[in-house]
């Protein structure tokens, strides 16, 4: 009878790339605006402010290229993309239709423990109708919990790398005088229209909210 082989062991798991790490970094980066829309990365100073090569910084910059964050330019190196008007319209077209087709299928299929979850998020907005960039970490987790209720992982995905590249806009729609506002009553009639189950009613406010959203951005 011949011997069994030893099992070999189980090879560990790999710490996880510094590529990635240096991607969120500087992804926040480009989202608290120390890397402006529109500016040259100067790759040899963050390689010098990180404590790194230039390969991983080379490597998380592809990664924000394919994201949309960053824009690759031939023999000029990389930049924060700059959003032009028809960019941001495009943007929110597909925001619009995404999340509109979300919003009718979360009507139809939520429990009553996601209603109270869209509630309790809901609430927090709105006692931070002063306090701008609370209200738009708040907004955007009651979105991202709309379209989790309303499943597929792919449109999820999609939703996700827009909203990234949404961020880069220099007006955003919230920053608009009165629009936090007027984006609430939007969103208390969503509410409304989720917990009556009327799929309809709430895909359309869905479209007449990022429409709006749309007007007070490019105004």
């Amino acid at each position: 009878m011949s011997a069994v082989p030893p099992v070999a062991a189980p090879r560990a798991l790999s710490p996880r790339a510094l590529y990635e790490e240096v991607a969120d970094r500087l992804r926040q980066q480009i989202f608290e605006r120390q890397l402006e829309p529109g500016s040259w990365i100067d790759e040899q100073r963050l390689a010098v402010e990180f404590g790194i090569s230039r390969t991983p910084l080379r490597e998380a910059l592809k990664v924000l290229a394919t994201e949309g964050l960053v824009t690759m330019k031939v023999r000029r190196g990389a930049y924060v993309t700059e959003m032009s008007r028809d960019d941001v319209t495009q943007v929110y077209h597909l925001l619009a239709l995404l999340e509109s087709d979300a919003a009718g299928e979360a009507a139809a299929r939520a429990t009553a423990a996601d209603f109270a979850a869209l509630q309790a998020l809901h609430d927090r907005l709105e006692k931070q109708v002063r306090q701008r960039d609370a209200f738009f970490s708040t907004n955007e987790q009651w979105h991202y919990k709309l379209l989790e209720i309303a499943g597929n992982r792919w449109r999820l995905q999609v939703v996700n790398d827009l909203r990234k590249v949404m961020k880069l806009n220099r007006h955003h729609s919230l920053f608009r005088q009165g629009r936090i506002a007027e984006s609430l009553v939007e969103h208390r009639a969503l509410m409304k229209a989720l917990e009556a189950r009327d799929a309809k009613r709430a895909t359309q406010l869905m479209r007449s909210h990022f429409e709006s959203g749309l007007e007070a951005a490019t105004a």
